[in-house]
């Protein structure tokens, strides 16, 4: 019962961080430079290596780092893209849109 739990965690991991390491490659290093979030070569290799890691998880069924890449993860959705994905645009832009 705990084997399938801990796959079911492993793969949504997986899911997660594949996520986030294709979408750390699509954001232009210009947006991580303007919005101060570490560079993008680190976010990718942070994502990467977790995508990895997770991988292997669901792989092998044993997954001792998995908890470290879902920390770098979330850490990259939650706060580094929200915050570069509205970087790099207008910069005229008020609380209710351009003016």
């Amino acid at each position: 019962m705990f084997y399938w739990i801990w796959q079911l965690v492993y793969l949504v991991t997986f899911v997660a961080s594949l996520y986030a390491f294709i979408e750390a490659l699509r954001t232009p290093p210009q947006a991580f430079e303007v919005m101060d979030k570490q560079t993008k070569k680190l976010w990718v290799i942070l994502t990467g290596v977790a995508s990895g890691v997770s991988l292997l998880a669901v792989l092998t069924g044993t997954g001792m780092f998995v908890i470290l890449g879902l920390v770098a993860t979330l850490i990259f959705l939650l706060d580094v893209r929200p915050a570069v994905k509205g970087g790099g645009g207008n910069r005229n832009s008020g609380p209710y849109g351009p003016w």
